[in-house]
């Protein structure tokens, strides 16, 4: 296989939803940094939903993006909260995955702490191959060519060779 054909992380998201700003916001973003040891950002309402109380523009949630050791480093802990399995339907057509953990103390080394409740969070999972930088980048832009986009086939190989998951 080629080098090029190397499947690689380029991100691991982990998003909370509140759905308010406020005190409950501030625990979120505290399990946030706790789990992962980053700094959060809060995330803002794109849309309104009048029956919820949510208007354009309002904080609504919090994310964290990783990358490097520090996503492949997380990734493996929050596979472990799931037991290594992941459902098929996880996957999209480009690569790119995700899952849900129920409660942030499933992650194996975190404590409980009665301040800040149980809350749930979302893992999103970026996949690309090298040579990806050329449709990001600001001079000659380009597109990738469908031979070199990251499959749904390639990113479930990718999770059972590396992270030893099993698909449902």
């Amino acid at each position: 296989m080629s080098k090029m054909n190397e499947v690689l992380i380029e991100k691991v998201t982990v998003n909370m939803g509140v759905g308010q700003p406020g005190e409950e916001l501030d625990k979120a973003i505290e399990i946030l940094q706790l789990i992962t040891g980053a700094k959060p950002v809060k995330t803002k309402a794109k849309i309104k939903q009048p029956g919820w109380g949510i208007r354009e523009g309002l904080t609504i949630g919090t994310k964290v993006t990783l990358r490097k050791e520090k996503a492949k480093d997380f990734l493996k802990r929050a596979l472990e909260a799931k037991e290594k399995k992941l459902n098929e339907k996880n996957f999209d057509r480009s690569g790119n995955f995700g899952f849900g953990i129920r409660e942030y103390i499933d992650l194996p080394g975190i404590k409980y702490d009665p301040s800040k409740g149980i809350r749930g969070f979302d893992v999103l999972v970026t996949l690309k191959k090298p040579g990806y930088r050329v449709k990001i980048r600001k001079i000659n832009k380009k597109k990738i060519p469908a031979r070199h986009r990251v499959t749904k086939e390639d990113a479930i190989e990718f999770m059972k060779k590396n992270f030893g998951v099993e698909i449902k």
